[in-house]
Parts: C-alpha cells; sequence; structure tokens
C-alpha cells in the first residue's frame, strides 16, 4: 500500500506545490526503511500522535512551511495519523515568525534605520496580552539588508536595532525576547543604546560618530538619558555562540571578517571594544566583556547586558519555553524536528538537538529530517536523536536549495 501511494504520489509530483513535494516524498520514502519503521509502526493500530517540529530550511521553507509538509508526507504513509504542529527556532533566521505561530501572535512594523542609517520598515511579533515583544536585531540591523559592497563594520551601527526596542517599549512592552544572530555591525550595542538615550563621548566631550571604528577615541559613557522603561523590562537575548567581547576569540577577529573587516580593520574594532569594555565597568563594577555570549552580533550581547540589563540565554531554550514545547508534547508517540543541514555544529545549540532534549525530559523518541548531512552530523545521536534522514543525496547546491531538492525527487534520487 505504501509502495503504491509512493507511486501515485511520484507520478502527479509536478502538479502538487513545489514547496511540499520535497518532504511528502522523503516521509514517504523514509516510512519504508527500518528505523521509520520501528519507531512508528507499533503505534500506527491506534492512530499515533506524532509531534512536529522543525526549524526552517533556510532558502527553501519557514519552519512552518516544513512542519506542514511534513505533516503531508506522513498521511501518505500513515492516513489516520494524528499530527501536532510545532514551528520551531533556535533565535536565528525566523525565530520571529516560528514564535508568531506557536504564540497566535501578530506582526508589527516599525520604521528603523539600517545598519547605514537608511531609513526602513522593521517587523517584530507583539503578544498583546502578555505584553510580550519578540524580534530580531537582524531585521533592523542585519548583514542582508546591506550589498557585499556596503559591509563595512567601522561605520555600521546597531541603532535600529535600539528604535526597535524603544517601538516595543512605547506599545507598553514588559518582556522583549530578541534573537542577535547575523549582524552587520561591530559596535558593541552602541548605536542600541544611543538610540534609547546614552551617550558616547570622545576626550573632548563630543558625540562618537556611529560605528564600532570610532569606539577607539571613546573616553566616557553617559547613561543620565538612557531610556528608564528598561528598568521595568525583562529582556532576553537568544544567543547561540559563546565567544567572549575582546580578544582572539572576541567578535572583532572571530565574526569581523565575514562582515567586510580586514586584519586591520579587526585590530582597530577589538581596541574600540576594550575601550568600551573598560568603561563599562568603571560605571557597573563589573566585568561583562568575559561573559559567555558578550561578544556575540558584533557585541551586541554585551550591550544588552551592560545597557539594557538583559539575560543571555541559548535561542532554542528560549522559544520553547515561549511556545510551551514541553507540554504540547505530552501523549506524542514520535518527534520529528529538522533543519536545513545537520552536521558536528548542530549539537552546539541548534533545534534538533534542543527539540530532542525537551522529548527526552518526558520520555518521546525523536528523529530528525533534514535537507543534506555535514560532517560530523553523528554526534547528534549522542544528543537524543534516534535517526537521522537527509532529502538530498549526491549532489546537492546550496546556491539553489529550494530547487536542488526538487530536481533530485524529480530525478528519482529520492526513490
Amino acid at each position: 500500500m505504501l509502495d503504491s501511494s509512493l507511486s501515485f504520489w511520484a507520478q502527479h509530483s509536478a502538479v502538487q506545490k513545489r514547496r511540499s513535494v520535497n518532504w511528502s516524498i522523503m516521509l514517504a520514502h523514509v516510512g519504508r526503511t527500518k528505523p521509520l519503521d520501528c519507531a512508528v509502526s507499533a503505534a500506527a493500530y491506534k492512530a499515533p500522535r506524532i509531534a512536529i517540529a522543525p526549524d526552517s530550511f533556510k532558502g527553501s521553507l519557514s519552519a512552518m512551511e516544513a512542519a506542514a509538509s511534513i505533516a503531508e508526507g506522513l498521511k501518505l504513509a500513515l492516513p489516520h495519523v494524528r499530527v501536532r504542529l510545532i514551528p520551531m527556532a533556535d533565535g536565528g533566521e525566523g525565530t520571529v515568525d516560528a514564535m508568531i505561530e506557536a504564540l497566535g501572535a501578530r506582526h508589527v512594523r516599525a520604521p528603523v534605520r539600517n545598519p547605514l542609517g537608511r531609513k526602513i520598515t522593521a517587523c517584530y511579533g507583539w503578544h498583546a496580552r502578555r505584553k510580550l515583544a519578540v524580534m530580531e536585531m537582524a531585521a533592523a540591523s542585519g548583514l542582508t539588508l546591506l550589498t557585499p559592497r556596503e559591509r563595512h563594520p567601522l561605520r555600521t551601527s546597531t541603532s535600529g536595532t535600539g528604535e526597535l526596542l524603544r517601538h516595543a517599549l512605547d506599545r507598553g512592552v514588559r518582556h522583549i525576547v530578541i534573537g542577535i544572530g547575523g549582524s552587520a555591525t561591530n559596535d558593541g550595542g552602541t548605536g542600541m543604546a544611543s538610540a534609547l538615550g546614552a551617550r558616547f563621548l570622545d576626550r573632548h566631550g563630543r558625540d562618537l560618530p556611529p560605528g564600532g571604528g570610532a569606539l577607539i577615541h571613546l573616553r566616557r559613557v553617559v547613561l543620565d538619558g538612557l531610556d528608564a522603561r528598561l528598568t521595568r523590562t525583562r529582556i532576553e537575548a537568544a544567543c547561540d555562540v559563546t565567544n567572549p567581547l575582546c580578544g582572539p576569540r572576541g567578535a572583532s577577529f572571530v565574526y569581523g571578517p565575514q562582515k567586510g573587516a580586514t586584519p586591520a580593520m579587526a585590530r582597530r574594532l577589538d581596541g574600540g571594544l576594550a575601550r568600551l569594555a573598560e568603561a563599562m565597568q568603571t560605571l557597573l563594577g563589573r566585568d561583562l566583556a568575559q561573559v559567555p555570549g558578550a561578544g556575540a552580533a558584533g557585541g551586541l550581547g554585551f550591550g544588552l547586558m551592560a545597557f539594557c540589563g538583559a539575560q543571555l540565554r541559548r535561542g532554542v531554550e528560549m522559544v520553547a519555553e515561549c511556545a510551551g514545547l514541553e507540554p504540547r508534547l505530552k501523549g506524542c508517540d514520535l518527534v520529528i524536528t529538522g533543519e536545513g543541514r545537520i552536521d558536528g555544529q548542530t549539537v552546539q545549540g541548534k533545534t534538533p538537538v534542543g527539540v530532542a532534549a525537551v522529548a527526552r525530559r518526558v520520555g518521546i523518541p525523536t528523529i530528525a529530517i533534514c535537507g543534506c548531512l555535514g560532517d560530523g552530523y553523528e554526534a547528534v545521536h549522542a544528543a537524543g536523536i534516534a535517526a537521522v534522514f537527509p532529502v538530498a543525496h549526491g549532489f546537492y547546491d546550496p546556491d539553489r536549495p529550494l530547487f536542488s531538492l526538487i530536481d533530485l525527487f524529480l530525478q528519482g534520487s529520492l526513490i
């Protein structure tokens, strides 16, 4: 019966929705393999309940689209299966959309400035009853907002992120969750703080221009005008790196090059962040520069702690908590998670292992689906993922992920 369903679906794949065809076929396909048979077949006669909690498949599917497509494929193999869709994220791309789906929140638009000061509109999620805002700094200060030729971490600023926070404060927010991946900046969060009322002065008492390059001239930080509403707001930053603010493992040397920094620029940026760390230690009486994650997003992790009193947390843990993942998994027989690529880095706080950890606490097995596998993927088994099923076998074009998967299917590679 499964073979006939698979054959029927293959014959009609060209007229199906292209974004779901890959996952539908793949689920039906892996349904014939031993690992998934073992996980699913035992419960097949009692209408199994399966939780589907993937991250987005970058360049192909949002988390919700992936979850819906996996569900469609499951129903081909198990027509009576009951599914529970729980789109997930780890604080990076797709966090806002996943949280909006999970919480029933809505999008809000805010006028902000991009990393080079141009006016743009950024979106974040707003849950009115909870007074909760969910945002990504990349919406205002992200690398994707600039062309490759515009990347210049000496000049780029997080001011737009500060404007996004201020917009939420104006709505009466009480809890802000902010993802801090994908930044174009290296200013230690000073642009953000300036938009919220802080001042950064040189030795002549003049305000520094935007960007991390100017911090080398920093002599004094003035927080008298910092928005007082920050002290009444709980702010949590989704942070999945452990880099300190400065030094060889700091923001400038590790992440500066991908933002356009030359070695000379990285040295200058690192020196500026060191001045900022020293000034803030004098003001606050504690050293935040060495806190794991302080170097995230060009030092925005440090800035959120120093200027906003934020707590840095693993992104997938925050999303799981806000989405109520654990109670929603109870009563399920299996959890299916996944993301675009699973490799040795997946165990470093990525969504699949975060979901598996929660599933393990409630005694439910987890399997994962991915677009492709990378080196070291086997590490996820020790993290609680029983089996991994890649969609792409053979050639996979990372520049055309969605269409590569479609091509692979149409060529019969998945069958």
